[in-house]
């Protein structure tokens, strides 16, 4: 995950290039190129850090900046934030990983 000087994680431009020019296979979702470039509403999992729980690993919800807990993590915030709000599209908020996730359509994809 990158983020820009003024913390912004800026992957709207990338994955549409990537899109347009047919290098990039989203098995039909079309909710990767309605992605924003967010800036992340927490250094760790934003509703975790309001109860003083703990968390696995990261997601980044790419349609308003939210950070939440993963599936592995035993309050699942990112899936319950996709659920209250449908944003459809997270991406791992992992150092080292890269890779996007629908929701709506349960597909992946790792530009």
């Amino acid at each position: 995950m990158r983020e820009d000087k003024s913390g912004n994680v800026k992957l709207a431009a990338k994955i549409n290039e990537l899109i347009d020019k047919g290098e990039l296979d989203t098995e039909g979702c079309f909710h990767f190129a309605e992605i924003n470039d967010v800036v992340p509403s927490a250094d760790g999992c934003e509703n975790c850090l309001k109860i003083g729980d703990t968390w696995v690993n990261l997601r980044l919800c790419m349609t308003c900046g939210h950070v939440g807990c993963c599936d592995n993590s035993k309050n699942k915030h990112a899936t319950r934030h996709f659920h209250g709000t449908h944003h459809p599209v997270i991406v791992s908020y992992e150092p080292g990983e890269g890779w996007l996730w629908c929701y709506e359509d349960e597909v992946a994809i790792d530009p």
